[in-house]
């Protein structure tokens, strides 16, 4: 029976990072320290107004999962997918706590790491590295790969059934994967309808071996992003990314009239007119022009025939339709209609109509209760309380049913909105050519049909653009006729004041965005390193304990460069001996692993992930004996919180764990011919070998020898294991150096000498000493016992009348020694 994951969950721990900001909670913080800042109040309404669009967007967009409900790892079954033939099954503990996967290289056990990863994910770590190509043509199983599966069921919490992600591969492309997620009461559905796939990029739960290289030597700007993406910023990213765009418009603007003035004034200084002399000495002036004097300059022309000269210039000013942006709209109208088209022929729109009626029906039922027909067909049925209710419940199915209905309905209406929002009025006057094709253009505005709205504007945008373009040119070379060059050059003159105007206007609109930018980019800086603080001691925690017998200190971890900028890294400071340095330039491969997971278990413990476990393939390699001791320690600590599994093949990790007397499951993973992968939990070493022993005792028909010599030679194991494990706590709780630990209890070849070491801690202690302490510890039987296990290696023997309770006691000593007790 699966244990309730919320009720083996403890809080966080002081040590984790402590990132849980919501959006609301971030712009409250920051609109609270706006408005006790000194910035211009133009310039805080400039920030007030982006912060609220940006909560606005934030409140409407589909939430991930809440932390709150969590999920965790019930079982990853797996057949005919990388090393595993017909279906085998990992069974875990959907709870926090550490889960070692143990078995031997090929044995099987990375391809359920792999299986997990991919029906989550999509894809794994292996698809990134150099053998990614041979790995993704030999992916099935060679024995039982036709059809490859991969099931991973997932406990979340609050809710007391399992749900399941089941990954299947409909090609030979491992990258292309179809991954259905079914929850109890809430139906299937495609894995990426879930909303974990912002969380699995941010807070991503796997960790491989190659992973560990990725951390450190991966591009600088992904180290940035993945340490950033949880810091909870991206509102405040957001808001700059709005007050940005107005900036680049004004800017631009800008620039682009300022950069237009020199052509201009090189145009007026040649023409010999003292008009353009005038307009010169306004235009070449440094700084915001004189306007006034530039429209005197432009309207003050010969009255000969002022009337047509205004209609000419009216009309060179006529711009029609942009084509390019109507063809836009078009398009997106067809292809909402031909998207509507669909969903109606699959029959959501069906559901949507269904839906609607029968809440029309339920709705006039409630209001008339004393009806005893029915409004609908006109039967004599009387639409009762039973029929309100399985018509409610019809109603919300269909509904559900018709979202995609009604998303489609939306993008409709948003695509002829779009189409008449640019059909514009006609302007005050318009030549006579062009009043009938804007009358055309303006009547798409009522068209309801959205076929015939579509063909229309096109066809009538084409027109009208067509003839604006046609008498404007025919305008601008008659202008050019009445006035030659300094009708020209006042026309050019013109169309620089209508631009120039609301660019200068707008200039002290972007000093004040350009300060509001200043003050956010500073307050997001502050925030960003408030945030980065519990994130960096985590780091450092975790450090210590993994730098074992390190003479490198991590002392600090800064992320420089901003979100947007093209060089932006994740830093790491480090020191050997007190003197800085670089981490890539004087750690060793074990100590880059140790920084890696420094850094990637602080993501992966982030409070804001949905994911309650932690999948860590293969972490031991290239570390020496001490900092697999560490990496024990940290599981173990991070096993407070999280459900942690960790696949290896390093049967040190194992021993470090029960070294140190800490908690750990192991399963190990054996894989025999053909593929077939069975995995069982293993108990300790010491059960292992009694299991052995009693198994013995219970095969019927041996030969006298297997219980005169075989069966004393095996709880002679017995013994050997539980003392060797009471000489390794031993040794560690006098804080001896891994190495140091493992030198001395390697040497240790006789049971006498292990069993001096797990007793006395001493392997030169002598056999009536070692025989003095076994009577004390477990009774005079003890000795006799221990000499029987000799006496199995002679070529006589030992006698064993009961050979069942000779199993017994050897388990009441191997219980007793295997721990050593504590010092006074």
């Amino acid at each position: 029976m699966t244990e309730h994951p919320a009720q083996n969950e403890p809080n966080a721990s002081d040590h984790q990072v402590d990132h849980r900001r919501d959006a609301s909670s971030t712009l409250s913080r920051l609109t609270a320290r706006l408005e006790s800042s000194a910035l211009a109040e133009a310039a805080r309404e400039l920030l007030r107004e982006a912060l609220s669009a940006t909560a606005t967007e934030s409140s409407g967009t589909p939430a991930a999962p809440h932390p709150d409900q969590r999920v965790f790892l019930d079982s990853i079954s797996v057949n005919g997918f990388r090393g595993i033939g017909r279906k085998a099954r990992l069974p875990l503990t959907a709870k926090p706590g550490v889960t070692l996967v143990v078995g031997r290289n090929g044995s099987g056990k990375s391809s359920f790491a792999e299986g997990a990863e991919t029906a989550l994910t999509g894809r794994t770590a292996r698809l990134d590295k150099q053998r990614g190509e041979v790995w993704r043509r030999h992916w099935r199983n060679l024995h039982d790969g036709a059809d490859p599966k991969v099931e991973v069921r997932l406990a979340i919490a609050g809710d007391p059934r399992l749900s399941t992600l089941t990954c299947t591969w409909p090609g030979d492309d491992v990258t292309a994967p179809e991954v259905e997620f079914r929850r109890p009461g809430h139906g299937r559905r495609p894995s990426v309808g879930v909303g974990w796939e912002r969380a699995l990029k941010d807070y991503s739960p796997f960790l491989s071996y190659a992973d560990l290289d990725k951390v450190l030597n991966g591009r600088p700007s992904e180290q940035y992003d993945s340490v950033a993406a949880i810091l909870g910023l991206r509102e405040l990213t957001d808001a700059d990314e709005r007050l940005q765009g107005i900036e680049k418009t004004l800017d631009s603007a800008l620039k682009q009239v300022e950069a237009e003035r020199p052509a201009l004034a090189e145009a007026l200084s040649a023409l010999d007119d003292p008009r353009a002399v005038r307009a010169l000495a306004v235009v070449g002036m440094a700084g915001e022009p004189d306007f006034t004097e530039l429209d005197a300059l432009v309207t003050a022309l010969p009255d000969a025939d002022e009337g047509r000269l205004s209609e000419l210039r009216a009309t060179a000013a006529l711009a029609g339709p942009d084509l390019g942006v109507v063809g836009a709209a078009v398009d997106r109208l067809r292809e909402a209609v031909a998207v509507l088209d669909d969903v109606r022929a699959s029959g959501a729109e069906d559901a949507h109509q269904r839906a609607e009626l029968l809440a029309k029906a339920l709705e006039h039922s409630r209001r008339h209760q004393d009806e005893d027909t029915c409004p609908v067909c006109g039967s004599d049925r009387a639409l009762d309380e039973a029929w309100a209710e399985q018509a409610a419940e019809q109603v919300a199915g269909l509904r559900q049913e018709a979202a995609t209905a009604r998303e489609a309905r939306t993008e409709l209406r948003d695509a002829v909105d779009a189409v008449r929002y640019l059909v514009t009025p006609a302007p005050a006057w318009l030549p006579a050519p062009l009043v009938d094709p804007w009358e055309e253009w303006q009547a798409c505005r009522a068209i309801d049909d959205a076929e015939r709205l579509a063909a229309r504007a096109e066809t009538t945008a084409l027109v009208l653009a067509d003839a604006c373009a046609a008498l404007r040119e025919e305008a601008l070379r008659e202008l050019d006729k009445l006035d030659e060059e300094w009708r020209s050059c006042v026309t050019r003159l013109a169309g620089w004041l209508d631009r120039a105007r609301p660019a200068y206007a707008g200039r002290p609109r972007l000093c004040q965005i350009r300060a509001a930018r200043k003050w956010l980019k500073e307050a997001r800086a502050e925030l960003r390193e408030e945030r980065l603080r519990p994130f960096e001691d985590h780091s450092q925690q975790i450090w210590e304990e993994l730098r074992q017998q390190s003479n490198v200190d991590l002392r600090s971890v800064r992320l420089t460069g901003s979100e947007k900028a093209t060089v932006r890294k994740l830093v790491m400071d480090v020191s050997v001996d007190g003197t800085e340095a670089s981490a890539l330039g004087v750690m060793s491969q074990g100590e880059l692993h140790s920084l890696a997971l420094s850094l990637f278990l602080p993501r992966a413990a982030a409070p804001d992930s949905p994911f309650g476990f932690v999948v860590i393939d293969d972490p031991v390699q290239s570390m020496d004996p001490a900092k697999v001791h560490g990496l024990a320690k940290v599981l173990h600590d991070l096993g407070e919180t999280r459900q942690v599994v960790v696949f290896t093949h390093d049967t040190r990790l194992q021993r470090a764990f029960t070294n140190q007397e800490l908690p750990v499951a192991v399963l190990e993973v054996e894989r025999a011919g053909r593929s077939v992968v069975t995995v069982n939990r293993v108990t300790d070493p010491v059960g292992q070998a009694l299991a052995d022993a009693r198994a013995l005792t219970r095969t019927r028909n041996l030969p006298p020898v297997a219980m005169t010599h075989v069966l004393p030679s095996l709880c002679r194991a017995v013994l050997e294991r539980a003392f060797s494990e009471a000489a390794w706590l031993r040794l560690h709780r006098a804080g001896t150096a891994e190495h140091e630990a493992e030198k001395t209890v390697a040497g240790a070849v006789t049971l006498m000498d292990i069993a001096a070491l797990g007793l006395f801690g001493d392997p030169t202690k002598g056999a009536g000493e070692v025989y003095g302490e076994l009577r004390r510890r477990c009774g005079p039987r003890a000795v006799d016992l221990v000499r029987q296990c000799q006496e199995g290696a002679h070529p006589a023997g030992t006698s064993m009348p009961d050979p069942q309770r000779f199993v017994d006691d050897i388990k009441a000593v191997a219980l007793t020694v295997r721990k050593p007790e504590e010092g006074p």
